[in-house]
């Protein structure tokens, strides 16, 4: 069999299937590395640079080995331009069927059952939810997949989209009468018989999380594992490993318990003044324990630890409350459940298997409240207030031997990659660059054998970038940093006509630059992030030659603009993370515990992988012309300042705006069309 190398170089078929070829040594370097570490059961990180090709050079020795390989990506957008784009080009160019398919998390498909139930309950008699129903209806009859994303309308947080979605808590297996017509059940099947599995990470953890002291899965059994943005691990494993209870989750299982108990009721009076009680004493309570854990957020502030002994006084009474109230929900749903069976009515199937969803629900909810309340040691518990309600979480404070035992010593053969993992170019002093990432994801020392490899991007920075980092600014801390960092982004847009990203660190500060840049420009040119769904706003960004978005942490990373549209990118500060912040916190106390610097050895490694992600907006192809600005002085007087600078790409550097003008007229002008 051909080698990734033959396949992949200038001779090779998809050299003839790519129009404009351009051989690229350091993908051709990644696929063999890959390729070694597929058939030899390795452990390998790689940092594949901007433009590498990275994709190709995992996919094709994933095809080639002949092996069941899951692909774990951090986005969705990212899973189907594998499974629809570059799949099936590799298909093409070899003429092979590489025997794929795509699986995203439960919430994207449909519940055939939840959705019976809410078209028959009163709901479904409001004429807004009526006709959401119908239009979901005729989808239903059409689409083989049952993902919900194929109804472009219908948006995420929609009520009935909600209503009909699966989940974990709803899902019932074979007992289900729907079962052998169910959408997840059918991509369960097809992700059985393939052998290269595209999920993303959140589900590849949800599998993980299952696969412990009660044995379960969502996934296939597999030998190798691709993590493809494979910084992001941590904090999404963090996640699927930890516990949440929301308002809204307590809300939405209650409302179905309602209903599952009132379709019950249709053919026995089960859903008594009695009954209707109990349902109403379980939504008050959870209100009432979710109104006492926001006033323990001060306001201003987003999230807030939360200590064991808290749980005393009125914060405990309120929680003892709502577990006796789900309780008393279970208990009626296991006793309608109970008449129902006895009567056997005919077409009472679907009505019996709400009923145990609804038992399960109330069960789940009370065991996760009670293990959040216990606490244990190595996590930490937080509450979190925002739009949609307080939120209740507990998470363990260190991964590390959690990834090391069910990752990489349990599965033959992994790969991570990103084009940002390595955090300091410390090469030639005989250092890992990958010394962070091996640390927090449990790759420290030898117990592990792990292979590493940088490979640089093809791109021409010195060329094609300009890196501006003024030193004449205020303070990142002053009380004049935004006006005075505003005042220069305005002179940077009217050098370069717009086209610009200003990517801040928290709210507050997207905000202050959207006022203070507001009166400088046309209402239709200045965006902001929360005016409309992101993939609208990078709709209109990418329509306009002009524009201007002003955004915070979701558009730092996997936002790709390449071309004329995106030309100026304005990186307010180094991206810190929030110090107050729970989990980061109880990781630094941790370190603290262990006799390590937190700062040095946590927040400046993190915050370089952060900073290099939202540089990496800027140059996508090679003709990409255009200029990044970094507004925060403390880069050039801190000693943290040169770990920043070395870890991202190598553009021409200057703290004078007289060398932004002469680099725009020079190259930037000459290459995008202004006005």
């Amino acid at each position: 069999m051909p080698s990734a190398l033959e396949l992949l170089g200038p001779g090779g078929p998809l050299a003839a299937a790519l129009g404009g070829y351009e051989e690229r040594g350091g993908q051709l370097a990644m696929a063999q590395a890959v390729e070694r570490t597929l058939r030899d059961d390795r452990v390998l990180l790689c940092e594949a640079g901007t433009g590498t090709g990275k994709t190709l050079a995992y996919l094709l020795p994933a095809v080639l080995s002949g092996r069941k390989v899951i692909i774990s990506t951090a986005t969705r957008a990212l899973q189907e331009q594998i499974y629809f784009n570059d799949l099936p080009l590799v298909a093409r160019a070899l003429d092979v069927d590489p025997r794929a398919t795509l699986l995203k998390g439960l919430s994207n498909y449909l519940c055939r059952r939840r959705f019976q139930e809410l078209r028959e309950s009163a709901a479904a008699a409001e004429p807004a939810r009526g006709r959401t129903l119908d239009l979901v209806a005729r989808w239903v009859e059409e689409t083989e997949s049952g993902d919900l994303g194929e109804l472009a309308t219908l948006a995420e947080d929609d009520v009935v989209r909600l209503g009909v979605a699966s989940s974990s808590e709803t899902r019932l297996g074979q007992s289900c009468v729907h079962h052998d017509a169910c959408f997840v059940t059918r991509v369960r099947r097809e992700a059985e018989a393939a052998r290269i599995v595209i999920v993303n990470h959140h589900l590849f953890f949800a599998d993980l999380a299952l696969r412990g002291a009660h044995p379960g899965r969502v996934l296939p059994d597999y030998d190798a594992v691709i993590f493809d943005e494979a910084h992001q691990l941590e904090d999404i494993a963090t996640e699927f490993f930890g516990l949440r209870v929301t308002a809204g989750q307590l809300r939405r299982a209650l409302s179905d318990a309602e209903r599952a108990l009132r379709l019950a009721g249709a053919t026995d009076a089960l859903f008594s003044p009695k009954t209707h009680a109990v349902v109403e004493r379980a939504e008050a309570s959870a209100d009432r324990l979710f109104a006492e854990l926001s006033r323990r957020v001060p306001h201003g502030e987003a999230r807030v630890t939360l200590e064991r002994d808290a749980w005393s006084g009125p914060l405990e009474a309120a929680w003892l409350e709502v577990d006796a109230a789900l309780e008393g929900v279970e208990v009626s749903a296991q006793a309608a459940r109970g008449k129902v069976e006895a009567s056997r009515p005919l077409g009472l199937g679907s009505i019996v298997d709400a009923l145990e969803a609804t038992t399960r629900r109330m069960a789940l909810a009370r065991e996760r409240l009670a293990a959040i309340v216990d606490g244990g040691a190595g996590r930490v518990t937080w509450i979190e207030s925002g739009p949609r309600g307080a939120a209740l979480s507990s998470s363990p404070v260190d991964l590390s031997w959690v990834l090391k035992e069910r990752v990489f010593e349990t599965v033959p053969a992994v790969v991570l990659t990103s084009a940002t993992l390595a955090t300091r170019a410390r090469r030639e002093s005989g250092g890992s660059p990958f010394g962070y990432v091996r640390s927090r994801l449990g790759l420290a020392g030898d117990a592990v054998k792990v292979d590493e490899l940088v490979v640089e991007s093809p791109f021409d920075f010195a060329r094609q970038a300009l890196f501006y980092t003024p030193n004449d600014l205020p303070s990142p801390g002053s009380s004049d940093f935004i006006a005075s960092a505003a005042e220069r982004v305005r002179r940077l847009i009217e050098l370069t006509g717009g086209g610009c990203f200003v990517l801040t660190t928290s709210l507050r500060s997207m905000r202050g630059f959207f006022e203070q840049l507001g009166p400088h420009l046309p209402r239709e040119r200045l965006l902001m992030q929360g005016q409309a769904p992101k993939m609208t706003l990078l709709g209109r960004f990418r329509a306009k030659a002009d524009a201007v978005l002003v955004a915070t942490a979701s558009f730092w990373e996997g936002v790709d603009v390449p071309g004329q549209a995106l030309r100026l990118v304005v990186l307010e500060k180094i991206p810190f993370a929030v110090p107050s912040d729970p989990i980061v916190r109880a990781r630094a106390l941790a370190l603290e515990t262990e006799g390590q610097n937190p700062f040095i050895e946590l927040h400046v490694p993190a915050a370089a992988i952060a900073l290099k992600q939202g540089f990496g907006r800027l140059v996508r192809t090679r003709r990409d012309v255009g200029i990044v600005a970094l507004l925060d002085e403390r880069v050039h007087r801190r000693g943290y300042g040169r770990t920043m600078l070395e870890a991202l790409p190598p553009a021409t550097r200057t703290t004078d705006f007289g060398d932004v003008e002469r680099f725009w007229s020079a190259r930037g002008s000459a290459a995008v069309p202004i006005g």
